[in-house]
Order: C-alpha cells, then structure tokens, then sequence
C-alpha cells in the first residue's frame, strides 16, 4: 500500500490504524478465553464506532472533494472510490452534516463512545422532525434528554421515546404537534401506497405492496390467526415439509388461504358478473389427474391443483370434452350448501385430519369422492379439512383413508 503523507494528524491517525489492523490479521483468536474474547469484540466496538465519527467528520466537511472530482456528491464519490452501496453511503453523510451543523451535543457523545452509531442516527432524526415552534432552547433539551436515555435504550426504543419527547418538554403542545405529525404520515402513506406483481417464470409470483400502517396491522393479525394453529402439522407433513414451517412461510400460507377463501358475493362486479376464476381443463384429465388446467388469466396449474380449487365457492371449473365443447360450467350441486357447510361444523368441529386440532370455522369443505369422479355433493360425503391437509387430501403422494370415528389419516405413498 502506498505511503500516505503525513502532513496532518488524522491522516497520522489513519495510518496508525491501518498499521495496528494489519498487524492483527495474522492473530489467531482461536485460543481466546471466553473473557478475552468479549473484552476483544467490546473494545473493537467501541474503537470502530469512535474511528466511524471522525470518519463521518469529514465526509461533512468533504464539499471540495466532490467538486474536484465532478461527482454529484460526497455520497457518489464514495461509492466509486470506495465501491460502497450509494445508499448506505447518503445515509452516513446526512448523520455526519447533522451532528457537524446541527447536533454537537450528539456528535460529542458519539466521537467519546457514549452513543454508537445507530442510535445517533435515530436521536439526530428524532431532533429533526422537531417542529421550528419549539425553539433552541428546548430543541437543546430535547437533545441532552435523548444523549442521556442513550446510556439505557437502544435505537428502537430511543425512536419511540423520540417521538414522545414533546410530552417531556412540552406537554402544553404536544397533543396538538402528534395530531399534525400523524395526519402528514396517514397523507404520505396513502400516496405512497401501490402493489405490483411480478411473475418469476417458475411457478410463483413476487408480490410487493405497501400499505399504510393500520391497514398492514390488520392483515397481520388476519394472517397469524389463520397460520398460528399451523406451527404443528401432527408430524403428517412430506418429506421436504418439515411439520414446523417457518414464520414467512406460513404468512404466506395463511395469505393464499385468506384469498382462496374470499366470498365472492362479496367483491365488486367484474365484467358484468361476479368476480371469479374460470379454471379450464378437459374432462378427462380432471378425472384423470393427469395434465395441466389453464386458468382465465393464462397461468396453467395441474389437474391436482384444479381438483382442489373445484371443491371451494368462486372458483369455476369449465370442463371440456373430446372436441373442446363444454361440458360444464360449475354446476351449483358442485359445491356444498351454506346449510350444509353449517351442518358439517356442528358434526366435524375441526379438521377431521388424525390429529388436527384447526377449528372447523377454518376448514374447507372437501369431497370425500371426488366430484370428478362422480362424487355427490352430500353431507356424508363431505368432510372439513383445514387448508394444510386440503392440499394433502388432493396431492398424489398420499393417501387417505377414513377410520372409523371418521378422522381421515394420511400416510405418504411408498
């Protein structure tokens, strides 16, 4: 590495420090007590975050630098000098020209070591977003406040105990300064709110969507209250299932149920009818499971996936016959009744799984005979499954059979 010239002391402190980690890289901690190793990581934090304000000093004074090398900003220069992620590097140098210009009680807390990085940034967004009505004095005291709280609280709790801290310095307005700040988030939240969808090309979608807080919460709790009671699947899951899914796989779960499971009386008019979705597929690959059906919308799933879908209200089946003539077009008896949707959860309870305890008021109503197969649309031929062994239930891997106090066991085909 090239010799830096040492004409003023912080490019001597950054060699200096360069020296020392060079000549740590050979160390080996292996051989570390446990005592030493802790002292290790908490004196190299300590002296990485102290290093990261000097070094954010000077990305607030660093103007000249952009301007000599025509780059936008100190932030762009940085991810072409440095190849950093231009982000990360906006960021930082927002936090260094808050604490140069604007926060010096936080920028000398941070330069000793009493506040690390994260929480000044969330202390100096804090002071930010400080109404000009408050004045310096009380700004002042809002920033000492938070310095102090810093020694007790990480970043999450300092940012809720910053954005209370009128209620600490200014009592006499802060109900009026918290309506103002939420109406201003609820306007931003509406305007920034959008979904896009993207088909992977592998069989899935992403979906992106933001959405104001409040509506986010609901969906939340609508989902953790259909995927919660699945953290335990009776150890009837596959092979490549294992019974405890994880958190963001049973969201995601409990999301495509939560759709499945929409009333379509309830959605606006689509076309001129109903909102539903037409699944095509010739008879005799629906009787067959073989093949692949085609949805309305152009996306193909297999006959086993149809079979399943063809047992829920909103989704319609158009089969066709030997010369693509349809046969039938959701037949109403397909589908069980609201009496008898009622009548099997008073005589099911719950899914009727060996060992499935989902309330039966988040089952699906499924065809013991298939319907494809010319199976009756009756009460004794209907059964409650939760949405977890619904999909078992039309899955050719396993096989299920009715005991005889009318639970269903699935047992992996060998």
């Amino acid at each position: 590495m090239a010799t830096i010239p040492l004409t003023h002391p912080l490019l001597g402190c950054a060699r200096s420090v360069l020296d020392a980690a060079e000549e740590a890289k050979g160390l080996d901690p292996t051989y570390l007590s446990s005592g030493e190793k802790r002292a290790v990581l908490v004196t190299l934090s300590g002296a990485i975050e102290q290093l990261r304000a000097v070094q954010l000093s000077v990305m607030a004074n660093a103007d000249d630098v952009a301007v000599d090398t025509g780059a936008r900003s100190v932030a762009a220069w940085l991810e072409h000098a440095l190849r950093a992620g231009y982000a990360e590097s906006a960021r930082a140098l927002r936090l260094g020209e808050a604490l140069d210009r604007r926060w010096h009680v936080l920028a000398t807390a941070f330069a000793d070591g009493r506040v690390n990085e994260a929480q000044a940034d969330v202390i100096a967004r804090c002071l930010d977003e400080l109404p000009d009505r408050l004045g310096p004095d009380l700004k002042a005291k809002a920033e000492a406040h938070l310095v102090e709280q810093a020694a007790h609280f990480g970043p999450r709790d300092l940012k809720r105990l910053g954005r209370r801290i009128l209620d600490v310095l200014a009592p006499e307005i802060a109900e009026e300064e918290e309506r103002r700040k939420l109406e201003a988030e609820e306007r931003a939240a509406r305007r920034a709110t959008s979904l896009t969808m993207q088909a992977r090309g592998d069989g899935a979608t992403d979906i992106r969507i933001r959405v104001p807080d409040h509506v986010a919460a609901r969906v939340k709790v609508y989902l953790e209250s259909l995927s919660a009671p699945r953290r335990e699947h009776g150890g009837h899951g596959s092979d490549d299932e294992v019974p405890r899914l994880p958190y963001p796989r049973r969201l995601g779960e409990a999301f495509c149920a939560l759709v499945e499971r929409l009333p379509s009386n309830v959605l606006p008019q689509h076309g001129g009818t109903a909102t539903t979705v037409m699944v095509t597929i010739p008879f005799q690959q629906l009787r067959d499971g073989l093949g692949a059906a085609e949805l309305g919308t152009g996306e193909r799933i297999t006959a086993e996936e149809a079979r399943r879908l063809a047992c829920n209200a909103g989704i319609v089946p158009v089969v066709l016959g030997g010369d693509s003539e349809v046969l039938d077009l959701g037949r109403s008896r397909r589908l069980f009744s609201p009496a008898q949707r009622k009548a099997m959860v008073i005589r099911d309870r719950r899914c009727r799984a060996e060992g499935c305890s989902i309330p039966a008021a988040w089952c699906e109503a499924h065809h013991e005979r298939p319907w494809s197969k010319g199976g009756r649309t009756d009460l004794e031929d209907g059964v409650l499954l939760c949405s977890w062994h619904h999909h078992r239930a039309h899955d050719t891997r396993y096989a299920g059979s009715r005991m005889t106090n009318g639970d269903v066991r699935f047992t992996r085909r060998r």
